[in-house]
């Protein structure tokens, strides 16, 4: 299923934010747990499967493949995707401000 816009899959997410600098497979999946602070641990099996989702969506492009390795780089498309993201995600934190403020009960 193509990307239409709405929220993204944390793996999305993370992956697109990995490649804030163009990365390979490897690199990704240590960009990944680094961003996360070890939060998301994503494998080859789900990594190379979103990589290959999002390039047919237009959201990373192959950078360069050397034959033993495949570099990929986020497109405009994809940035402009991110950055809707993570404007949905802060309003989300806005909106979750009211947990701060308690029940009322008390």
């Amino acid at each position: 299923m193509a990307y239409t816009g709405g929220p993204m899959t944390e793996a999305m997410y993370y992956v697109l934010l990995a490649l804030m600098r163009p990365n390979h497979g490897y690199q990704l999946m240590q960009a990944i747990m680094e961003v996360s602070n070890g939060r998301v641990n994503m494998g080859p099996g789900t990594l190379y499967g979103v990589l290959s989702r999002m390039e047919k969506d237009g959201l990373i492009s192959l950078a360069e493949n050397d034959g033993r390795r495949k570099i990929y780089e986020i497109t405009v498309e994809g940035e402009k995707a991110l950055r809707t993201e993570y404007d949905r995600l802060q309003a989300l934190i806005k909106d979750s401000a009211i947990l701060d403020l308690g029940d009322g009960d008390e």
